[in-house]
């Protein structure tokens, strides 16, 4: 690469960090159904065709946005896994549940662009797919990892789910029974509404010691998925 190419590479880079940067300043400020394209720019001092060269639309620099948010969780939350003993499965669990949170709480207007209502007239493209998996890929390898070790404890399925269990443990985790499917998705969506309730305020005046009663609930949601108690090859 010559050296004007180097040049105009990096300023596409420091371009399109600031007008991220703006643009999140615009949700913590007005929120992501008001962004736009035209106050980010102004904002910048650019002409919006100028910065139609970065994002053509508002939908792609929400996708980017998005994209970064995710994977700016995932990071936070392998970090804290990577810590955690190999061998302590429920250590691993709740390391990850905990990074979550403290993550949330200090980037609450992006958790709330992913994990809040949705955009009005946005639909996130597949392109998001992998940044969004990677906290609930965490979670599936520390059941799988027990599985394959000490086991995990008895997960009863009622009849009539089984079907479901089975066609989501497909989609899913192939190798893991569809009971522990089930049990993955239930707890995976209660550590987020755990959060989400935090962080919008549906705890007030219900829960004052919040970072407790979090790392309680995490752990009752790996015993949820079968880690800790019980434990037996099935």
């Amino acid at each position: 690469m010559s050296t004007a190419q180097g040049a105009r590479a990096r300023a596409r880079i420091e371009v399109t960090a600031a007008i991220k940067d703006e643009a999140r300043r615009q949700l913590a400020a007005e929120g992501a159904a008001k962004l736009s394209l035209r106050a980010v720019a102004r904002e910048l001092g650019m002409v919006s065709s100028a910065l139609y060269r970065y994002f053509p639309s508002r939908d792609e620099l929400l996708t980017a946005l998005i994209i970064d948010a995710y994977d700016s969780l995932g990071e936070a939350a392998e970090t804290a896994h990577s810590t955690a003993a190999v061998a302590d499965h429920v250590r691993r669990w709740t390391a990850v549940c905990e990074a979550v949170r403290t993550w949330a709480l200090a980037h609450p207007h992006e958790y709330a662009l992913i994990y809040g209502s949705p955009v009005p007239g946005y639909s996130a493209p597949e392109a998001t797919v992998p940044a969004a998996a990677r906290v609930g890929l965490l979670l599936i390898g520390i059941v799988r990892d027990a599985l394959q070790g000490p086991g995990l404890a008895d997960l009863p399925l009622p009849a009539e789910l089984r079907p479901e269990a089975e066609r989501m443990a497909a989609d899913l985790a192939p190798d893991l029974p569809p009971e522990a499917a089930v049990a993955l998705v239930a707890a995976w969506s209660q550590l987020f509404g755990l959060v989400g309730f935090e962080l919008f305020g549906q705890f007030h005046r219900v829960v004052e010691d919040r970072e407790t009663f979090f790392r309680h609930a995490a752990a009752r949601l790996a015993q949820g998925v079968g880690l800790g108690v019980g434990l037996g090859r099935p």
